[in-house]
């Protein structure tokens, strides 16, 4: 990604001293007083440089730290750095280290996603993607690229973001048919009293993709197709068929905002690794979310910044 590649030579590898007011909490009102509690990670980007193998252990000590403490973390995506760009021998070498610090800082439960920088491939086509999606999905002990699973009183729905791009541009942003014909099903089965959670690595919908880079030429608006879902409007009519759709999660761009559009809360929720671990990525400090769900299906959504 060229944004990550300038920030990096900007940051000579070093991390960032900046200091920024701390970021505002997103809150939903709540009359419930117990909740499920998820830890949101993303982009931890984990990688053989600039300390990031010790930044993730700190940002898994801050969330364990809590006083209380998340009854599951939930990672959407790019656990490793840039898997497809190198050879097989330095995706090893990343998927160690992330194996390493998991074995050693977490103790709490962790259901998991992928993200475009977990596949790894030999070359940019639809069968080398798959298999590239298989390996990441073993190192990341899914079975399957999608899911659903229960959340007590909730529901989650775990989508597969990145989808091989059709001019062979290696991907883009958007789930396959066959994934939209499950989709359509698990939330038909899914009972109407039951609030449901969507995870995507890929914002579905996103306010802060039109200020990452010079997005605004010749009287345009230019959002690529690997930063925000292609499919976002198929996406967004059929999430209103059910009522109880009440949260889409996600990562991907680093930066923080949350949108709300059609009784949905989109949230975009910063990254572990800030700007690939050189410091702040624009006003987005390194961090997590702390999602609360309620019975009554209300929740917050709050971020936390675990560097000083």
């Amino acid at each position: 990604m060229n944004r990550r590649s300038s920030i990096l030579r900007s940051f000579g590898l070093i991390a960032s001293a900046i200091t920024v007011p701390k970021l505002s909490a997103f809150a939903e009102a709540s009359t419930s007083k117990k909740s499920f509690r998820i830890a949101h990670i993303t982009d931890v980007h984990m990688m053989p440089l600039i300390g990031a193998s010790k930044g993730f252990a700190k940002c898994l000590h801050h969330i364990q730290n809590l006083e209380q403490q998340p009854d599951l973390i939930l990672n959407s995506g790019d656990s490793i750095m840039d898997a497809h760009r190198g050879g097989r021998s330095v995706a090893e070498k990343q998927w160690k280290l992330w194996h390493d610090v998991l074995k050693n800082e977490l103790s709490v439960p962790i259901v998991q996603s992928l993200g475009n920088h977990d596949i790894w491939c030999k070359s940019e086509n639809i069968a080398s993607i798959e298999d590239g999606k298989k390996w990441a999905l073993d190192e990341l002990k899914e079975s399957h690229r999608y899911y659903s699973k229960d959340l007590g009183i909730w529901h989650l729905i775990s989508l597969d973001s990145i989808s091989p791009d059709k001019d062979g541009r290696w991907y883009t942003g958007k789930i396959d048919e066959e994934q939209m014909d499950w989709l359509k099903n698990v939330l038909a089965q899914i009972p109407a009293n039951k609030p449901t959670m969507i995870v995507s690595h890929i914002p579905i919908l996103s306010a802060c993709i039109f200020f990452d880079g010079k997005r605004f030429e010749k009287n345009q608006w230019n959002i690529p197709g690997k930063w925000m879902h292609e499919d976002a409007s198929d996406l967004k009519d059929l999430f209103f068929k059910y009522p109880n759709v009440k949260l889409a999660i996600s990562g991907h761009i680093h930066l923080l905002d949350r949108v709300e559009y059609n009784g949905i809360s989109y949230c975009c929720n910063g990254a572990v690794s800030g700007a690939w671990w050189g410091g702040n990525y624009q006003q987005t400090k390194p961090g997590y979310a702390i999602i609360d769900l309620f019975s009554d299906g209300t929740f917050t959504n709050n971020y936390h910044t675990y560097t000083t």
